[in-house]
């Protein structure tokens, strides 16, 4: 997909971090953009931030666990801005402990958020694009640990091993439709998704885990708009897989070049 200006472009879980950093950039590439978000104020602040930078958006409460809510909120973009020809699902939660200590209620929260929350959106957008003639793009926002498995995360990689291949699988699908299909895996990325996240643990004291991964986060301090340029470069450039921090791909080279090393690696305590 060569050109972004004019389109209409949907991006989930855009009221912060990466979704609204990705809205800003689509906007400023002459998008007119869906703002979605769980919390439906929190989309009007990125509005706001777009029309303030002269661009064009709506904003609309969606949550992408509801199938019901998302063909809602489909209806509502399709009457106020038209069809979409991009779509970026972004919207996800963190869910961090060892397999024996998650609970099963925290397995059915990020599946029904972070991997059927993505294919609730392709559901409802893809076939609109795919009728529509047009050239379109899927961004789905994946992690790198959507490719590199590491302890303490099982749900989480999970999810993300599961929108990779989907992402991939899709794009197969899709290119008869010349729709494109991209699979971002950021890496460690400045935002919220560790303090809003979920994290389980029998023995060690769970907030001062989630402080000191914080820590980490802040100190990295890799910027949600370098992501936001790899989506638009993904989108115009028609990529599958997108490693963006330098962690990212050195974890997929690693995983390639060096497996053995990567499953040694993966049972150490990172963090």
């Amino acid at each position: 997909m060569k050109s972004i200006e004019g389109s209409v472009a949907a991006v989930t879980g855009a009221g912060s971090g990466i979704g609204r950093a990705t809205a800003l950039a689509l906007a400023a590439a002459g998008a007119r953009v869906a703002v979605t978000d769980l919390r439906l104020q929190s989309a009007r602040e990125t509005v706001g931030q777009i029309v303030d930078a002269g661009g064009e958006a709506r904003a609309y409460a969606l949550d992408v666990a509801d199938p019901a809510r998302v063909r809602h909120a489909l209806a509502e973009i399709q009457h106020e801005l038209g069809n979409p020809s991009i779509l970026v699902n972004n919207a996800g939660i963190a869910v961090g402990g060892l397999f024996l200590d998650t609970s099963l209620e925290s397995w059915q929260k990020v599946v029904s958020i972070n991997l059927m929350g993505v294919v609730h959106c392709c559901q409802a957008f893809v076939p609109v694009m795919a009728l529509a003639g047009r050239p379109g793009h899927v961004v789905n926002i994946a992690s790198m640990l959507g490719y590199t498995a590491m302890r303490g995360v099982t749900a989480y990689c999970a999810t993300k091993f599961g929108v990779v291949g989907f992402s991939e699988a899709l794009r197969a699908e899709l290119h008869e439709y010349s729709i494109g299909v991209s699979a971002i895996c950021p890496g460690i990325i400045r935002t919220n998704i560790i303090s809003a996240g979920i994290l389980e643990s029998a023995e060690l004291d769970v907030e001062a885990k989630r402080g000191e991964i914080d820590r980490l986060y802040e100190k990295r301090n890799y910027p949600p708009e370098k992501v936001a340029r790899a989506v638009l470069s993904a989108i115009r450039r028609d990529r599958a897989v997108v490693p963006v921090a330098p962690e990212a791909w050195a974890a997929y080279y690693l995983k390639r070049w060096l497996p053995g090393l990567v499953r040694w690696l993966g049972r150490r305590e990172m963090v």
